[in-house]
Parts: C-alpha cells; structure tokens; sequence
C-alpha cells in the first residue's frame, strides 16, 4: 500500500519507514502539516500517518484539511503521537483521524496495527487500548 508519513522528527520517520519498507509497503515523507497536505493534492494514498505535535500546523489541523481535499474523505489516517492524556485520541478521532497510536512506536506489533486499520471503514466511535489501534468503529 502508499502511505504518506506525516511526521517531523527524523528518528520516527525512520523507524516507521524502515518497517513499513521492510513490510512491502511504499513511504512518502512530509516534515510540516503544509507539505503533507501539499503531497496529498498531488498523489493518490491508502493510508495517512499523522503526527500530532508538528511545528507551525498541528496535527489536528492537518487532519481537518486532508479530509477537505477529493479523495481522502474515506482515506484512513491514521495519528501516531506521544500524545496521551485522557481525551487525545477522542481529539484526534474528532478532527478527522481514524485511528490513533501511542507512541513510541512498538516494532512488533505496528505495521500489523497500520493494515488492520485497511480492514475497518471509518465511522463514529471511541477509543479503545491507547497502546493499540483505535478504530472509530468500536
């Protein structure tokens, strides 16, 4: 699948496109909400990753506006954030997101995560384990 990575800190943006590389999966970087939502104006994904704490443009906004352009108004996306107070992943899910997975990434269980997300169409719902995929559709 194409999944644009979202996420401005370069160690996260390595491990997750190293897994998800060594998955069979296509990566396409954006440090800063505005380029991510620059490559989605341009290029067809399966699936969005989405850091929440991104310089200038949050996450939450960048999410709100991804689901504005043609074409990703059903497209997973998924936030992947160190985020994780009581009410981040209702935030993230009410901004747009479909999914929500606490950082640090866990090499082990992530990319199994990410597909499952593929599996489960987007509707209204909460969150479940923090540590884990969150499907609105609980």
């Amino acid at each position: 699948m194409k999944i644009l990575l979202i996420e401005d800190n370069e160690a996260n943006r390595y491990l997750a496109t190293y897994l998800l590389e060594r998955a069979g999966h296509t990566v396409v970087h954006a440090a800063t909400g505005p380029a991510g939502i620059g490559q989605a104006r341009v290029e067809s994904f399966d699936l969005v990753l989405l850091d929440i704490q991104l310089p200038g443009m949050d996450g939450y906004e960048v999410a709100r506006a991804l689901r504005q352009l043609p074409g990703l108004a059903r497209t997973p996306i998924v936030a992947v954030t160190s985020y994780a107070m009581p009410g981040d992943c209702e935030k993230a899910l009410a901004a747009g997101c479909t999914g929500y997975i606490e950082k640090p990434i866990n090499p082990h269980t992530f990319v199994s995560q990410l597909e499952a997300c593929l599996q489960r169409p987007p509707a209204a719902g909460g969150c479940s384990d923090s540590n884990s995929f969150s499907s609105t559709d609980d």
